[in-house]
Order: structure tokens, then sequence, then C-alpha cells
């Protein structure tokens, strides 16, 4: 809903890559469209819907089960419960112990997952399309056979209340849009309350609530099964059938619609909200929306975009580029009960807080007392057509679309209606709407800085009012079946024949290296433009140069303007990114097909002629050191930076990428010009496209806009020894006194990625903290309930875990990481859990080849590294490769407790004795003394 928000790891977190062309620049390229979805729909004699949406260039399905039950219905004094009930259904059925669901998604390649919104919950699973029937079976079991007990119930509010504190209580700006946004938006809306909940809420729900709401909510009457992907219609008509026809319609249904009626606000109202860890101050104003069937919710989507989609926004280019905001934010968040429209700015540490307000004022004035031009309209239709066309890439992406449409509106079909509205809105319609919803008596302005959590001084006036209660709980929980009595879940079916994209490589005449493959046949495609020169080709003292060479390249190139270069790409519904990862940049353009070539023209006017005018490289320089401000607020996000300098010690690796405040000070526009001249160079180059261009368009197209580059100076030798040999293994505790969580990371050295080591180091972390059914996951969260979630990943040379937790058992996070080292080293992997873990590995692989963005990220990593295009179709057969004794072998040799690094960012009050019973030799940094220079973080004279 908030988009843009800061609450990112990086200092790059408000350098929003969204480009734009001329303030005398008409729109380019044709009115845009998308393919309209095509589906059946039917629904049983006991109320349940069904949609189907067949494609059988996937090899994959995803089902989903959404219900009418979103956060709009908890009872009172129950705010947050349908979001801790997502959590419970999944939990336990008749037929399915604890978590049993991770493993039956995970343990064949697939993924799951459940969701909450104010409107509705889901429940959903992409997996190979053989497992569709042992899918269909699980939603069966969550639909009629829940286990609501004890376990489940006290378990899963637990987890619920360490996501709050990690999502709200932990980010500078987390209570602002969970708490403050919707308490001063709605009045006697349900909306009001926060849908994730109140610890106080959660803390004094009970069991017998938990059971109510499930008999008064769920049941096929309200449901709609949405499967997507590689099926036959008819044999999915049966199984449906037999899996779903003979559920029985609630027993003692409750209304799922809402009926109040909102009293207009006829007076402004003032909010000064505070909390502790606020880095940089927010003003700006909020109002309440129609519904989202409304007549008007096209144009405000409209208006919305115009004023503040991409870098050619309103109010990008009013607050942002002129310096005065960090980051300017507008949305038109529309529901099905209503909605709220928000303007607001992160304020530049030099500006004036009022000075902003009043921009703010002045720019929603303009939309009211000006027409916006014809150009602004066109630009802002084809933003938002070509979002949709990225969502519709794949058939998970066509699920989501019309599910969210059904909820919201009761016809999946609105999906592509609001399309053809949205192309139908005229200048007219934008003004009217300024007109009727800007209005400055209903409006309540807001403010939020530094300072206690008072809950108080953001209060609204209106008196919450009572929400409804749910009827008692009738008869007996379920339980779980015993062992042998269990229904069994059903084998896989019949594997479709599903062709693989075929990858075409060429090399150009300049010694450009192409590699192109037709992903899919929605007409959106992905040009990716891969150049050496990443972070560790940073000197220490200038951390933060190759990101900021990359991500503000597009503030002007080739003669054009950043505002002309935002406008042409917004224009062409073109989205553009740009980022230095550790060993290369990353230019990347996602299109429409028919403005690919016409919007490849900025993309390689950025590549070869990037100016960084002064002006812009000093306003989005102290834009990096403001979004510094706020990461070092964050625990996880200063988490991860100090992991680089105590991982990797003095090794290029070592260096910051985002920058510390000292380098980006220190950098010049010439330092941006002499590292483009010096990395980016055609002979070093690489490019990827896919997505819907077949591989002969996309290497003509890319000939003809960078086959003639040519760079005349030398090119730069290799980086020597990038990760170094390792650094000693230690203990360091940031002290974050205001942090509302602690975060643990912990690392240990790893093989690099060409290393015979890799995958069998691979599929061994894989155990140990791959998604949710990884050991971490298991032991943290599902055993213990100390944090949301857990894992552990492979980075360049290094493998890392972690966690965020109350401050108070982030000494418990760290034994758990240390024992599950141990065992990892110590226990056999069994054939059955490699093969499990194999199948983990190559699922989440082959789907992200499935979008266009997903398979040129995938190859522009493995091009890095140093491998060839071709080992993306390669993966599942180099794990296939892999023995347990292997992965035994590399587990013994590179996982352990005395061979992992602890990191620990939280409040040290809470934990530090404890810690120190764990680890004694603990070095303690206070979070304002870091010194991200050196390895030892201390500050000289420290």
């Amino acid at each position: 809903m908030i988009r843009n928000l800061m609450t990112g790891c990086a200092a790059a977190a408000l350098l929003v890559s969204t480009p734009a062309l001329a303030d005398n620049h008409e729109a380019s390229g044709p009115a845009l469209t998308a393919p309209e979805i095509q589906f059946e729909r039917w629904t049983l004699d006991n109320g349940l819907q069904i949609i189907a949406i067949p494609d059988s260039s996937t090899g994959t399905v995803t089902t989903s089960m959404w219900y009418e039950v979103g956060s709009k219905l908890d009872p009172e004094g129950r705010s947050g419960f349908a979001h801790l009930f997502e959590h419970i259904l999944s939990r336990k059925t008749r037929n399915m112990p604890y978590n049993m669901i991770y493993g039956l998604t995970a343990d064949v390649g697939g993924t799951r997952n459940a969701s909450n919104s104010p409107d509705r919950t889901n429940y959903y699973e992409t997996v190979p399309a053989e497992y569709l029937e042992a899918m269909l079976w699980t939603h069966r079991e969550r639909m009629a056979f829940p286990v609501i007990d004890q376990e489940v119930f006290d378990k899963e509010r637990d987890v619920v209340k360490e996501e709050l504190r990690q999502r709200v209580l932990a980010p500078p700006y987390g209570r602002f849009q969970r708490f403050v946004l919707p308490e001063s938006a709605y009045d006697i809306s349900p909306y009001r309350r926060p849908g994730i909940g109140s610890i106080e809420d959660l803390d004094s729900a009970t069991l017998d609530d938990a059971r109510a709401f499930y008999q008064a909510y769920y049941g096929p009457d309200t449901a709609t099964l949405i499967v997507a992907g590689n099926f036959e219609m008819d044999a999915l008509r049966s199984l449906v059938d037999d899996y779903f026809a003979d559920i029985p319609r609630r027993a003692d249904p409750v209304d799922v619609s809402i009926d109040f009626e909102a009293p207009e606000r006829t007076e402004p109202r003032v909010v000064n909200a505070t909390a502790p860890n606020v880095p940089l101050p927010l003003v700006g104003t909020v109002w309440k929306l129609p519904s989202i069937d409304h007549p008007d919710a096209p144009a405000l989507e409209v208006m919305d975009a115009i004023m503040a989609r991409g870098d050619n926004s309103r109010m990008h280019e009013a607050l942002v580029r002129t310096g005065k905001a960090v980051q300017a934010v507008h949305f038109a968040d529309l529901s099905e009960e209503g909605g709220m429209l928000a303007q607001f700015a992160v304020t530049n540490p030099t500006a004036d807080a009022e000075e902003v307000a009043a921009i703010l004022i002045a720019e929603r004035q303009r939309m009211r007392d000006e027409p916006v031009t014809e150009a602004e309209l066109a630009e802002a239709k084809s933003e938002l057509i070509a979002s949709s066309l990225r969502r519709r890439e794949t058939a998970r992406g066509r699920a989501f679309e019309l599910g969210e449409a059904l909820v919201q509106t009761g016809d999946p079909a609105a999906a592509d209606r609001r399309l053809a509205a949205i192309a139908a809105v005229t200048v007219g319609d934008v003004q009217r709407v300024a007109r009727t919803y800007y209005n400055e008596n209903a409006r309540t302005d807001i403010t939020y800085t530094a300072g206690e959590d008072d809950p108080s001084k953001y209060a609204n006036p209106v008196p919450m009012p009572t929400f409804r209660s749910l009827p008692d709980a009738t008869g007996e929980p379920l339980s779980v079946a015993p062992d042998g009595q269990r229904e069994p879940v059903p084998g896989p079916g019949e594997r479709p024949e599903v062709a693989s994209a075929q990858i075409v490589e060429a090399t150009l005449d300049n010694g450009i290296e192409i590699v192109a493959a037709q992903t899919g046949d929605v007409p959106i495609a992905t040009m990716t433009v891969l150049v050496p020169g990443g972070s560790i080709s940073d000197p220490r003292e200038k951390a933060g140069l190759a990101q900021m060479a990359a991500q503000i390249a597009e503030q002007g190139a080739g003669g054009m303007s950043a505002a002309e270069i935002a406008r042409k790409l917004e224009s062409l519904g073109a989205s553009f990114n740009a980022t230095a990862g550790s060993k290369g940049s990353f230019f990347s353009l996602t299109a429409p097909t028919a403005n690919i070539a016409e919007a490849g023209e900025v993309l390689a006017a950025i590549m070869t002629a990037a100016e960084y005018p002064q002006a812009e490289f000093e306003r989005e320089r102290k834009r990096a050191v403001d979004a510094l401000a706020i990461t070092l607020k964050d625990p996880g996000g200063l988490a991860g930076l100090v992991a680089r300098p105590v991982l990797y010690g003095d090794s290029p690796y070592g260096t910051i990428p985002g920058g510390t405040p000292e380098s980006l000070a220190s950098l010049t526009r010439e330092d941006l010009i002499a590292h483009r001249e010096t990395w980016w160079r055609p002979e070093r180059t690489q490019v990827i496209v896919s997505g819907g261009i077949a591989p002969e368009d996309a290497i003509a197209l890319t000939e003809n806009l960078l086959g003639d580059w040519q760079v005349e100076t030398p090119a730069p030798a290799d980086i020597a020894d990038p990760t170094g040999t390792g650094e000693p293994v230690r203990t360091v505790v940031i002290n974050l006194p205001d942090a509302g969580q602690a975060a643990v990371y912990a690392g240990m050295r790893a093989p690099s990625r060409t290393d015979e080591d890799y995958h069998p180091l691979e599929i061994a972390n894989a155990i140990l903290g791959g998604g949710s059914s990884g050991r971490l996951f298991e032991e943290v969260r599902t055993k213990r309930s100390i944090s949301y979630g857990a894992g552990s990943g492979l980075g360049t040379d290094i493998l890392i875990a972690s966690a965020q937790t109350q401050n108070s058992t982030a000494d418990e996070v760290v034994q758990v990481f240390l024992d599950e080292f141990d065992r990892l080293g110590d226990e056999p992997i069994s054939d059955d859990l490699l093969s499990k873990r194999r199948l983990y590995l190559s699922g989440g692989y082959s789907r992200a080849l499935e979008t266009s963005s997903g398979f040129n990220s995938i190859v522009a990593n493995l091009l890095l590294d140093g491998l060839e295009p071709a080992d993306a179709a390669r993966y599942a057969d180099n794990l296939a490769a892999v023995t347990p004794a292997q992965a035994d072998a590399v587990a013994a040799e590179y996982v352990g407790s005395e061979k992992a690094t602890i990191i620990v960012v939280g409040n040290a009050s809470e934990f530090l004795d404890d810690l120190k019973a764990i680890r004694p030799d603990v070095e303690v940094i206070e979070a304002g003394e870091i010194d991200f220079s050196r390895t030892d973080l201390m500050q000289q004279g420290g």
C-alpha cells in the first residue's frame, strides 16, 4: 500500500531508479493494452466458487484458496485476529500433523504461503504440475478438518507478536505505516484497526475465540478456489467434485458483509505522532476515499500515478528533485469498504518541515486548479497498464489479479474492466476527482518525529466503534489422527512435458556478449546490461562509488536531463533499475515489447554517456546519506552493514556497497565519471534479453542499441583476492538501545561458486536454513516461536544465517544457531533428505526462470561468477550429482559453532550477560560510534 517507505537495509534504499524524457516531449509509443485473462468459472452447490486459468507453457500449477475473511471482520477487542487465524489454519488438520504442509510443498520443489488483508485471506501454493491433486487435498483438509488446539493457538500467537515487532516496532517508520495512518484515515470503519493487531489484543485472545472465528466465517460458501497453470480442465473439474462437493456450508454462518456509513469530516485535524527510532521527520496529509468499485476509482488511480509514480511524477519533481525531501509518497489505497488517500514526505534534515508541508499543499492545489496535460495522462495510463502486464507474466500472477478483483468487487472480470476504465480516463476526470477528494476540510495533517511511543498523541477523537461479537464455538476441537489412521496424501500424477526456453548466445564486433531467450508469450521483455566494477572495485575510503555511479546514471545522459529520461521511459510503460552488486553493476530495463526498442535507446544513452550533472549528483549523494541514517536505526539493516567488514575484513568484499557517511561525503562527480570510463566498456559487457521477444529480435535490438559503442582507454586489471583468506571468529554486539528487536547474524567461510564443494554445501545449507522446511526455521519459529522466521544462505565465499527476535531472546537464537551448525556437521544426511532438498532448490530456480526478470537475474549472476548461461538449464543436474557423503563432508568442513562469527544488533542490556555465558569474548560497540572503514569497527581513540 505504501510505496517506497524507507525500511531497507542499504544506503541506496531511497534511490528509487524508476526512470523517466523532456518538458516539451510528448508521450511516446502506442497506447498500451494488456491481453485479457482467459478463465473458466463455476460454483458448487455448497457455494464454493472455482476459477480455472489453464496455461500449458508452464511446468507448475498454483492452487490458491481465497476466503472473504479479512481484518475488517476482526471481533470486538480482537484486532489482528483474521491475520492470526491465517497463521493458525495452515498448521494442523485431521490428517496433517503440525506444519506438514511445508514438507508437502517444499519437498517436491514447490513453495507455499498465505496472506491477509482487510478484505480477504488467501492460502496458496505453486508446485510442479503433477502435484495438483495433492494440493487440492491439502485445501480440503484445511477447509473441512482443521485442528485448532491450544498448541497451535499459543505458538502462532507468539509468532505473530514477533512479526509485529519485526515489521512495526523495529523499522523506523513501522508504527507510522501500521498504526498512525489507519488511525488517522478512518473514523468508524473497521479499517481503522491495524490489521496486524496489537500486543495487548493478541495477549487477551483465547483458543475459544479462534474456534468461534473459524465456525463463523470459514467454509465453502465464503471461499473461491483459483487454479492456474498446467492441467486438463476435465480432470480439474473431476478433482474439485471429489474433494470439495461434500463439504457442507457453514452451520451457523455470520454475514461477511459490513454495514456502516462513515460520516463526512467537516473540519481538518492535526496529528503529531512520535516514535523512538525515527531519524528524519515526516509530514503529510490523509483523507478518506470511496470503495474500489466506485466510478471514481480509475481516475483516482490515474491521478495517483501522475502525482507519484516514477521519477517524472509531480511529487518527485517538486520535493525530491529540489532536495527538499528525501522521499515523497502519494497513494490512493482503494478497498472494498472504502480507502485512504495519503500524501506525505520524509524531509531532508536540512529542509524546513513547514516549507515541505507548503509544497505538498501547493501540489494538490495545482492538481485541483489546473488540468493535467495529455502527456501526463498518457504516461500514467502506460505505467499502470505496464505494471499489470508484468504481473500477468506468469499463471500465478494472473491468478492473483483475478483473486484480488473477485474479493474486492465480487467479479474476477473486474481485473480486465479496471484496465479498460483506466484507458478511458480523461483530463476532466482527473481534475474532478482531485477537486472532490482533496477536501481541505476533510483532511488530517500528520507529523511523525523522534520521541516516545505514545499512541495518545495520534488517537482519533472519534470514539472507536464497538465491533461485532461472534457466537460461541460449539463442539470439541478436532485432533490429529494417530499414526496409521491418517488418510494418505495423493501421489503425483503424470508430469507434463514442457519445453525449456532455448538460450541463444552471440557476440558483437565490439565484444559485447549477448544471451537471449524467449521465456514467455506475454508482450513484455527485460533487457539487462551487466558490466564489471561492483563494490569490490571501490577504494575503501570511497565506499559506495560503484553503487552511486550505477544508481544515478539516469540523472542525465546523452544530452537528456533526468526529467527527460524519466518522462521518456515512463511514457513508454518502461521501468528501469540500476544497482551495483559486489562483482559488477546491473542495468535492467523492462518494457512492453512494442516499446522495448524506443526505451532501449534511453538505456543505451545511460550506459554509454552518463553525465552525472553536478546538481543531481549533490542531491542524490545527500539522499544516500539520509537513507543510511534510516538504515542505522534498523537492527536488521545495521547488522547487514556490520557483517561486511566483520566477515571479509580488509579485503575488497569488506567494503560496504552503499557506502558510509564519511565515504559518501568524499565522493565527487569526477569519481563517478572515472568509474564509468574505467569499468563500463563493451568488451567486458554482457547483455541478457528475455520475455516475450524472439532471440533473433533480441540480438538485432542489442546490435542496434550498443553495436557502435567503443571505449578507447585500456581495460582495468582483474581484482585480486576479492574475498580475502578469512577472518578470525568473533562475537560482536552493536548496542542500539531503542531497537524494537534484536537482529542476529552468524557467518562462516564457504567455497566459491565455481568450487566443487559449492553444490554439496548448497544442499547442506538448504537442510540448515532453506525456507520454512529448514532446521533453523523449525527450531526458532516452529518449536520456540521466538522469531517470525530464520534461515541461511550462501553468499560469496560466506554462509550466513539470520533472524530477528525480541531483545530478551537474542541469546537463545544464538544458541540455537550454534547447536544447529554442529548438528549439520555431525549428523549424517540421508538419501531421502538429500532428495527433498534437491527438489526444494531446483523448484525455486525453475520458478524464477519463468519470468523475464527472474531469468535475467539468474543468468547475470552466473556470468558474474564465471559460469556459462547454459548452467541455468543444468542446475538440477548439478544438484542431482551430489551424494549424501559429499554433503556430509562439506558440512563438516565448513559449518560448525567454532567456525561461526556472531553479530547481534539490539538493546544489549536485555541480552548481553546471557550471551557472554555462551560466548565470553564479546566485543560491545555502541551503534553511534561505529567506524565502518575499520575491521574492528572501533573509532580511533574509541
